[in-house]
């Protein structure tokens, strides 16, 4: 029995389609057996990303998210992945607390969250572009950090 496994989804950058993305990684990751404490994490980190795709990447106008999942025994791989106005600069984007959006009482910390939740983040931006949100986590192995 192979025990990889691949998804791609792809949905309009409304705000109701957060809740359905938590959801689909949700479904899609069960085949690892997490803990409902994984499975939360992933969640938050999922949500955290879409949401800023809708807020910042499109600024809440009409786009496409897309997101890539991939499970190689019990290693998660997401990809959230959008076409809107990108990220100037990623570094900074990434500091705790900023916002670009501070009139909207952003929290500023998306990254931080998505950082906390998983093992292993990497943004990619292209200003004008788009974004691509990379994350991993190891199901079942506590404080596992890839190099």
């Amino acid at each position: 029995m192979n025990n990889t496994n691949e998804m791609l989804v792809e949905f309009k950058s409304a705000a109701l389609n957060e809740s359905f993305a938590r959801m689909v990684v949700a479904a899609f990751i069960t085949s690892t057996n997490p803990t409902l404490e994984e499975v939360s994490d992933v969640k938050t980190a999922v949500s955290e990303a879409v949401t800023n795709s809708i807020i910042h990447g499109y600024e809440s106008k009409d786009g496409v998210i897309k997101i890539k999942a991939k499970i190689e025994g019990r290693s998660i791989y997401i990809e959230i992945i959008d076409e809107g106005k990108g990220i100037e600069n990623v570094e900074k984007a990434m500091e705790p607390l900023f916002t670009s959006k501070p009139e909207e009482e952003r929290s500023g910390m998306g990254f931080s969250f998505m950082e906390a939740f998983m093992d292993k983040l990497v943004v990619e931006s292209t200003y004008g572009k788009g974004t691509i949100v990379k994350m991993w986590k190891e199901i079942g192995v506590l404080n596992h950090h890839y190099e």
